[in-house]
């Protein structure tokens, strides 16, 4: 499963945002343009066609914070488009300025999918949360380290989950990555609990959210 990365959370001013069908341009907090930014859909074919730029932006972006990273470049590409490709209504949805800056995806992962056999048990908590619903899972939030701090993994993670007609988001986050928890958070997602991988790897938080 691949990991969930998002910009780090500093004490500066949010950037303003202003959206035209698909675009938005950041400005700084003077209100110094700074440039624009496409947003689009990817199927799983038009994926698999971006598999070198995706693979270059996950490289890009686990230079920074390699310990969040477990995967080296051609495992995730594998991984992209042999796994998560495949799975029930993946979606995906890339920013571009115009070279390839950011992209979120996910896919349908209802209780009794394969994914959920991936963890040790469900606790309470979670199956509660899950067990009549259709869960939409966000695996992997990326964004370039030079774009970072512009809002664009905000506007990925709320563009994704406005094309989804899921009952409930949920997305797992390691315990170290304070910032991507801090996004989350801020984004309106809550902690559920958390899930233990079977492989012995130490547990993720599950972070969910209603849309």
């Amino acid at each position: 499963m691949a990991p969930t990365l998002v910009p780090p959370r500093r004490s500066v001013p949010e950037p303003a945002l202003e959206w035209d069908d698909g675009e938005f341009t950041a400005k700084s907090s003077r209100g110094a343009v700074m440039s624009t930014v496409f947003m689009r859909r990817l199927s799983r074919w038009q994926a698999e066609s971006e598999r070198e730029n995706l693979g270059d932006l996950y490289l890009a972006a686990c230079q920074e914070a390699p310990d969040l990273f477990p995967l080296g470049r051609e495992e995730f590409i594998r991984q992209l488009v042999d796994e998560d490709g495949g799975e029930p209504e993946f979606d995906m949805m890339v920013a571009s300025d115009p070279s390839l800056v950011g992209c979120v995806y996910g896919y349908r992962a209802d209780r009794g999918s394969p994914w959920w056999e991936a963890f040790d048990g469900v606790p309470s908590e979670i199956s509660e949360l899950t067990a009549a619903r259709q869960v939409f899972v966000i695996t992997t939030l990326l964004v370039a380290p030079h774009r970072r701090r512009q809002q664009v993994a905000t506007k990925l993670q709320r563009q994704l989950l406005a094309r989804s007609r899921a009952g409930l988001y949920l997305t797992l986050i390691d315990p170290g990555n304070s910032p991507a928890r801090a996004a989350f958070q801020s984004w309106g997602w809550t902690k559920a609990g958390q899930l233990t991988p079977t492989d012995g790897s130490h547990p993720r938080e599950a972070w969910t959210s209603t849309g």
